[in-house]
């Protein structure tokens, strides 16, 4: 996606809706996710997203300026959808996404998901939705949506050290939950027995 970016980028800045268009594509589905989760509701988020790629339009002469368009769109939605509720705002830049609830959708089917069973995939993604809130939005930005540390970090305006120390939570709990549940599984022992 970062070779196609650059080009994008020039043909926004060029006028060419196709472009604003394939953008759009590519990033609409993560920024509504996005946004719904802060928003908590899926009509707010729809109309967060289309307001971005809008303001992204009618400032198509500046698009140049932007060094990374992917946080640049990430942080706009986030900075919207703080806006869009502003009586929670200040509730959510004192415990950044704390108490939120976060949905995470399934693991990008790759060649290599697509070997492990259906089970297999049920129990991780239940490992995934056992992490706590901070934990799982960081460990979906990462993993689910494919940004770096660096840009996760900037868009939820915490530390690269938290982020890096959330990830290693979050796979260490994730692999810890498989593991007990393969053992529970092979061994036939009751969850109760376990401790």
């Amino acid at each position: 996606m970062t070779i196609v970016l650059p080009h994008i980028q020039q043909g926004i800045h060029a006028g060419n809706e196709q472009c604003l268009a394939e953008l759009y594509k590519l990033f609409s589905k993560r920024l509504h996710h996005f946004a719904r989760v802060i928003t908590r509701s899926p009509e707010l988020a729809e109309e967060i997203v289309e307001d971005v790629f809008v303001k992204l339009w009618s400032n198509r002469h500046r698009i140049n300026e932007v060094e990374n368009l992917t946080v640049y769109l990430y942080v706009a939605v986030k900075n919207r959808a703080l806006n869009a509720i502003s009586q929670k705002a200040s509730e959510l830049i004192r415990a950044p996404f704390d108490d939120l609830d976060i949905e995470t959708g399934q693991i990008a089917t790759d060649p290599y998901n697509l070997l492990i069973t259906a089970e297999m995939m049920k129990r991780m993604h239940q490992a995934v939705e056992n992490l706590p809130p901070r934990c799982k939005m960081i460990f979906k930005l990462v993993r689910e949506d494919g940004l770096k540390h660096r840009e996760v970090a900037e868009i939820l305006n915490i530390s690269l050290n938290t982020v890096d120390v959330q990830m290693a939570i979050a796979i260490k709990k994730i692999c810890t939950e498989l593991q007990v549940n393969r053992a529970t599984k092979e061994f036939n022992i009751p969850k109760q027995a376990e401790r």
